[in-house]
């Protein structure tokens, strides 16, 4: 069978636009000679819907256009996921599905029975797992449908598995010719290969070739990256689609696979993943520019890169504000960048603001010493004047704070996590450096400068980071360990760090969760973003 794995970016809710995109992809695969075109999860409605699906209105026009799209299905062959109703009374009222389209009719629909319900999923929260799942049989051939998170047991390969049932093994007991699964599988680092081992270890299983199609494109913080592909019943690569762009990969299950597996270099991966994101959130969202504050730092630097990328140089705008204590290399290395990268700059210095605001605080702060209020007023008045920007020329404002600060709190309320967009908050420190050598990897696009100055905020004279964080080489794995391995002070103290400094970091990230909550959505790209993957309380207790 000569089969499509349409791997396309649909917009959560434009249920019309996300048809007309199916339909286009359709016809696509018939001038291919595919017997039949696969779509992703919940692609008519986009995914993930999350409360949308509360509403009935939108549930019924998911279930007209897929009831349009089968009017125009005669072959190739259409499997299509929808959102579908339960008829039985004490469950969700609603499944996680996929319809198999023929000849003008439903062939058959088929129902999500593992529902994940960790990091950003959500997923029991408003369906019901599917009682059964039975092979198919079209044009021929029996096949075995299953939804993204039915893949996922496999203990050996993927260890976090929280279930007792194996959709993939009830299938193939069936005597399947083909296993497909269509998803909706979020990016972070790995997870590509990752993906590739859990299917392989299904059709080592099986021996069946194993067909999987993944959506691409960001929708709010969440990023798919694509990369459907097929393997032969040997566990050969049948087909690898692209990551991070929409493609049709077309695969003919009765050959054997001899194409070698493309492994891309993990920061090229994240890399491509922010500007996918950042274009995706900009475009779904209404914006056609961006603007971004330039501090001469490593941060702004890369994440003006990364805009230009997404968007085109003529749409990004930087934004100089150099104060006192702004050094005359950073104001410089600004300028340089803005060249390099053929942006617009403008200089709006804040030195006479940031005077006039103390000025006004003179009375009510008495005779009290200069602190940290200083220092956040400048970072405020500069949040304050990009966000004036913002509104009148209708930019959407990008934050270049990393994880690493954020995880600190060394990041200011109403300053600079003014934004709509926080390009890099999912990113260490460490790995924001690693992104801009990639980026000047042909050319010298990021001043070197900010490679080797010691990072600062320019808040007070001779400042930088270093002065209240650790080295970031030690903070980012401490923050790793923590945030995203979930491990504790016990378990981080015996990696070789010191207890102390342990403990410091670990209440630290714990006290600044009520600014993160305040923060704009953030792209995620490791496996444990802050934001909706990681609920933490505000009002808490310590419990270490």
């Amino acid at each position: 069978m000569r089969i499509a794995l349409a791997q396309i970016n649909p917009t959560v809710g434009d249920i019309r636009g996300n048809l007309a995109k199916i339909r286009a992809w359709t016809r696509h695969a018939a001038q291919e000679k595919a017997d039949l075109v696969v779509f992703p999860e919940l692609c008519i409605t986009g995914y993930p819907p999350r409360d949308l699906v509360e509403q009935a209105h939108f549930i019924e026009k998911n279930k007209q256009a897929l009831q349009e799209l089968t009017r125009h299905v005669t072959r190739p062959g259409v499997i299509v996921g929808f959102v579908d109703t339960n008829p039985v009374q004490g469950q969700k009222g609603l499944f996680n599905a996929a319809a198999v389209l023929a000849g003008r009719k439903v062939v058959a629909v088929r129902h999500k029975t593992l529902l994940p319900n960790y990091d950003v999923f959500d997923e029991t929260r408003h369906f019901a797992s599917a009682s059964s799942n039975t092979p198919i049989t079209l044009f021929g051939k029996r096949l075995g449908l299953t939804i993204c998170e039915d893949m996922w047991h496999v203990r050996d390969v993927w260890p976090h598995s929280p279930y007792r049932r194996d959709p993939v093994a009830a299938l193939a007991k069936m005597k399947c010719d083909v296993l497909i699964n269509i998803s909706s599988s979020p990016f972070h680092r790995g997870k590509t290969r990752l993906r590739l081992d859990l299917v392989r270890s299904h059709v080592q299983r099986w021996r069946r070739p194993f067909l999987l199609v993944n959506q691409v494109g960001g929708n709010d913080e969440v990023l798919f990256d694509g990369h459907s592909f097929a393997l032969d019943a040997q566990g050969q690569v049948l087909g690898q689609a692209q990551g991070f762009r929409e493609d049709l990969l077309l695969v003919d299950t009765a050959k054997t696979g001899e194409q070698a597996w493309l492994d891309e270099p993990d920061i090229g991966q994240v890399k491509d993943a922010l500007v996918m994101g950042l274009r995706d959130y900009a475009r779904k969202c209404g914006f056609k520019k961006v603007v971004l504050g330039l501090s001469g730092g490593i941060d702004s630097s890369v994440t003006a890169a990364l805009a230009v990328e997404a968007l085109g140089k003529d749409n990004v705008l930087g934004v100089s504000m150099p104060s006192q204590f702004s050094s005359q290399g950073s104001i410089s290395d600004a300028l340089k960048l803005s060249k390099n990268i053929g942006i617009k700059l403008i200089s709006m210095p804040i030195t006479s603001v940031f005077s006039s605001y103390k000025q006004s605080l003179k009375k009510a702060f008495g005779k009290r010493s200069e602190d940290v209020t200083e220092e956040n007023l400048q970072a405020r008045i500069r949040g304050t004047l990009l966000m004036a920007l913002s509104n009148k020329f209708g930019m959407l404002l990008l934050t270049t704070g990393n994880k690493s600060e954020i995880s600190m709190g060394y990041c200011t309320l109403y300053g600079d996590m003014n934004g709509g967009l926080a390009v890099i908050s999912d990113v260490l420190k460490t790995i924001v450096y690693e992104i801009g050598r990639l980026i000047n990897e042909r050319r010298d696009i990021i001043p070197v400068a900010c490679f080797t100055k010691p990072p600062s905020a320019e808040l007070r004279p001779n400042q930088t980071d270093q002065d209240s964080l650790p080295p970031y080489e030690v903070l980012d794995a401490i923050v790793e360990a923590y945030v995203e391995e979930g491990k504790d002070v016990d378990d981080i103290a015996d990696l070789g760090y010191a207890r102390p400094l342990v403990e410091k970091i670990l209440l630290t990230i714990d006290r600044n969760e009520y600014k993160r909550r305040q923060a704009p959505p953030g792209l995620r790209i490791s496996e444990k973003a802050f934001g909706m993957g990681r609920r933490m309380p505000i009002a808490r207790g310590e419990f270490r």
